[in-house]
């Protein structure tokens, strides 16, 4: 089950919900999920793979997809924004080690 944690851009200020965990909605829905988080090159890849396999990457990418999708965000430059319980879970989750 995915978990929602807040992340920033500290560039333009802009708010977004970032999720960690396993994406039910990536099962459903497949490649549409990076199209709509606008995530062009993801989709038309995820639908290739998807293709080849048969829609056995879309299962085994369900697992992986969000901490794939909250790793693009933070090395772009987004910041996790959110409690500090809620952050500290999604570092735990994403493997990210708090610099202090």
């Amino acid at each position: 089950m995915a978990t929602q944690v807040m992340i920033k851009n500290p560039t333009t200020g802009m708010i977004k919900k970032g999720y960690h965990g396993f994406s039910w909605t990536y099962l459903v829905f497949g490649f549409w999920v990076p199209l709509i988080r606008g995530e062009l090159n993801v989709a038309a890849l995820h639908l290739l793979f998807s293709i080849c396999t048969i829609g056995v990457w879309q299962i085994i990418i369900s697992f992986l997809y969000n901490k794939q999708y909250m790793t693009r965000m933070l090395e772009h430059g987004w910041v996790l924004s959110d409690s500090e319980t809620s952050m500290q879970l999604a570092r735990q989750q994403l493997g990210i080690v708090a610099v202090s």
